[in-house]
């Protein structure tokens, strides 16, 4: 399975009408990706198709301009990451992949797709150092992968990393690293919610308002209540 190969299933799918919606979706457009106009189910579903394809290609598909093709090689990541039947070394050229090719993954999207399964299970069973290290990165993106990775850990009930490392992002200027640190709190909250609002004590007043909303929404009522009480007095001493 080859990177050209791919490209010419895609275009099978090619509809210019699709690109004005890309665009719309597409935040932190770095000035050059372009938009091949192919929805989203067609890019992931002929990634299914392409799920074998090795990494050399795959990385073929990273150097793309287009959107789609960019989406399409981590989506082919994510399913060989998600397979059990893939091998340790696989998984480890995929995770080493992903990282060294961190500048094509230039949206939210890319990262919410793959971090879990590429990053986040590889390292189930290894230091998570390098977590750390994107967490304290200039480059979004990286920061958003750090704390997207944990949702791995949290669902083995393990959720200490992902409190540490919303805790380096508390204060992110980028919104769409917020939510994700909302997000992903939020998750690790439901596993055990006292660390949630231990959280929430220490950071109610001062984090971001895009991280609070999310990390609050599915307290319960009175909770919720306190929580926005306690902001709105932080906000007006």
């Amino acid at each position: 399975m080859t990177a050209s190969q791919f490209i010419e299933k895609l275009s099978t799918f090619r509809n210019e009408k699709e690109i004005d919606k890309v665009e719309k979706f597409f935040k932190g457009n770095d000035g050059v990706t372009k938009h091949f106009g192919v929805k989203f189910g067609d890019v992931f579903s002929t990634a299914k198709e392409f799920s074998e394809m090795p990494p050399v290609e795959i990385n073929k598909l990273l150097d793309s301009d287009f959107y789609e093709m960019r989406m399409g090689a981590v989506s082919i990541m994510d399913f060989q990451a998600g397979n059990k039947k893939t091998s340790e070394e696989r998984r480890k050229e995929l995770f080493e992949l992903y990282l060294e090719r961190h500048d094509r993954l230039n949206n939210w999207d890319f990262v919410d797709r793959g971090a879990r399964n590429i990053v986040g299970d590889y390292l189930l069973d290894k230091p998570r150092d390098i977590l750390y290290r994107l967490a304290k990165s200039e480059n979004p993106w990286k920061r958003r992968t750090a704390i997207v990775s944990t949702h791995a850990f949290i669902r083995k009930n393990d959720i200490e990393d992902t409190f540490k490392i919303a805790e380096i992002l508390v204060h992110d200027p980028n919104e769409l690293v917020n939510k994700a640190v909302g997000s992903w709190i939020r998750e690790a909250g439901k596993k055990e919610p006292k660390r949630l609002q231990l959280f929430l004590d220490q950071y109610a007043e001062t984090m971001h308002s895009a991280a609070f909303s999310y990390a609050i929404e599915k307290l319960g009522p009175e909770t919720k209540k306190h929580y926005k009480q306690v902001r709105k007095s932080g906000k007006n001493t």
